[in-house]
């Protein structure tokens, strides 16, 4: 069948093209997008930031309607609505443990664009085409994802909303919730207030929070922050932040977690923790960046981890979970959202990087 998708043939340059994809073997299922989040994920894996091979289709935040299910496949069926999430083995001491974000594969797995074979659902002719970006490769008209990263949703919430929830929702929600399991009366800060930062946020008021501090260099976002649940925020440009995190809190906050992959952002959210408390880092950070740690500050019972997918192991429990708080009006990720037609990604990475657009999601027509 042809499909049209946009293609990564060089660092930083995307066309789109009309392209093959196979019919799903066995375990897989072929999906028709409806919409798809545009994560900087995808923008880092286009600049060549990423260890993805070109030419590739991108995206990673589908969300669509089962066309078509191969052999022995059960968990959906066609017509079902679906995300499509990240993949995973399911074989090694991580996935055994059902810690599936650790995936000991995560990296092959999720930006080889491969199967395990080596073979790709997608081709132009004789040229393979790399498609299964995070198991999906959702910048594209139609997907094939296996098992293990499909997600059945409610049909009664827009469907067109849903891909985020996949990924850079998760993320924020899960690692306040997921990861470092906020409680009742809390205090956190979180540093970024993009997507996942801004997630983070909803996730900490449903979690039931008292103190939730924002930081970001815009106050725009920092307005939206007050209006998605935190209780105060703070400009970096203007304000020195770990100075008002103390005087807000008086000793530093039980939980800090950084998003913006900054160096010395990632030290100030470490230092804003208080004795016993523990601070979290999000994946997306340089692979070559060294942070510096006091081993001493640590001594007070300090913990410092990393996160990934917010810890979402069961993405499927997860994700219909933030679906059950935004019928709710507890979680209102749709105002993170801004639409764009597919034809025009160009723009919606642009808008991206200046930062114009906290969640550009992608409309198929």
């Amino acid at each position: 069948m042809q499909i049209e998708t946009a293609i990564a043939r060089s660092p930083s340059k995307l066309t789109i093209e009309t392209i093959e994809i196979e019919d799903p073997r066995p375990g897989e299922i072929l999906v028709k997008l409806v919409a798809t989040g545009l994560c900087h994920t995808d923008i880092s894996a286009l600049e060549g930031i990423l260890p993805t091979p070109m030419p590739m289709v991108l995206g990673h935040e589908g969300a669509g309607v089962v066309i078509k299910v191969g052999a022995g496949v059960s968990k959906v069926e066609v017509g079902d609505h679906v995300v499509m999430t990240y993949t995973y083995c399911g074989n090694c001491p991580s996935c055994v443990a059902h810690d599936h974000t650790y995936c000991h594969s995560l990296l092959q797995l999720n930006f080889d664009g491969n199967r395990r074979d080596g073979s790709s659902p997608l081709s132009k002719g004789i040229e393979k085409i790399n498609g299964l970006f995070f198991g999906q490769s959702s910048f594209a008209t139609y997907a094939i994802c296996g098992e293990r990263n499909i997600v059945k949703v409610p049909k009664d919430v827009p469907l067109e909303i849903l891909g985020p929830l996949a990924c850079g929702v998760q993320t924020g929600a899960g690692a306040a919730v997921n990861s470092l399991e906020i409680g009742l009366g809390a205090t956190f800060v979180v540093f970024g207030a993009g997507t996942v930062g801004l997630s983070a946020v909803m996730g900490a008021k449903v979690a039931g929070a008292a103190t939730i501090i924002a930081v970001d260099l815009s106050d725009d976002r920092l307005a939206l922050a007050r209006d998605l649940g935190a209780t105060h925020t703070l400009n970096g440009k203007t304000q020195d932040v770990l100075t008002e995190i103390m005087k807000i809190t008086g000793a530093g906050v039980e939980f800090s977690l950084d998003t913006t992959g900054n160096q010395e952002v990632m030290e100030t959210a470490l230092a804003s923790t208080a004795p016993r408390g523990t601070c979290a880092w999000l994946a997306g950070v340089s692979p070559d960046m060294r942070v510096s740690v006091d081993p001493t500050f640590l001594l007070m019972g300090r913990k410092l981890r990393g996160i990934i997918e917010g810890d979402s192991h069961d993405a499927t429990t997860f994700i219909n979970r933030m679906i059950d708080w935004y019928r709710e009006g507890r979680f209102p990720f749709d105002k993170l959202i801004r639409f764009y037609p597919f034809a025009d990604i160009e723009t919606a990475i642009r808008d991206s990087h200046t930062g114009e657009t906290i969640k550009p999601v992608l409309k198929f027509a």
